[in-house]
């Protein structure tokens, strides 16, 4: 019953993680063609200079403060005694993890959209790496929980197609 149990809540962290990046790359992929190819008029004003900055060091803010905060969230698994607890933790920090970077994946494509500037591709590559590095797996879940090798087991089941 436990395994079904972590099998869904790892599913369903899964596909979110999934659909997010699946949302965010798109959006920014046509806005860089767009802009890189020099097609893109649409009227839209520029930012000045100061909003510019504003927006990028906000976007990189939150780039940092999530990081602390997903390690906050990971180091209660370790005070927790049941497998169930700790995975149910560790997909509520990361599915909270992914919209934050879904949400900077989207500042960074506005920033590009309204100024032009190269600094928001590099936040959104940024954002891509822990896109990619964040994506919950039996290994990096296992590692990170510092789980034992019975649990690693369990993980590592729970997580094998049906």
């Amino acid at each position: 019953m436990e395994l079904q149990e972590i099998r869904t809540v790892y599913r369903s962290t899964e596909r979110l993680t999934v659909l997010l990046l699946l949302f965010a790359l798109p959006a920014f992929a046509v806005i860089y063609l767009y802009q890189d190819a020099g097609q893109v008029d649409w009227g839209l004003p520029q930012l000045t200079g100061g909003v510019e900055w504003a927006l990028a060091g906000l976007a990189t803010m939150i780039l940092i403060v999530h990081y602390m905060i997903f390690q906050r969230e990971i180091k209660t698994t370790l005070t927790q005694s049941e497998l169930l607890e700790k995975v149910k933790t560790y997909c509520q920090a990361t599915r909270q993890r992914f919209w934050i970077l879904f949400f900077v994946s989207l500042l960074a494509t506005l920033g590009l959209l309204l100024s032009q500037n190269p600094v928001f591709t590099l936040i959104f590559a940024v954002t891509m790496v822990f896109f990619s590095l964040g994506k919950p797996s039996p290994d990096r879940m296992a590692r990170l929980m510092k789980l034992k090798k019975e649990d690693r087991e369990t993980i590592r089941e729970a997580s094998r197609p049906e």
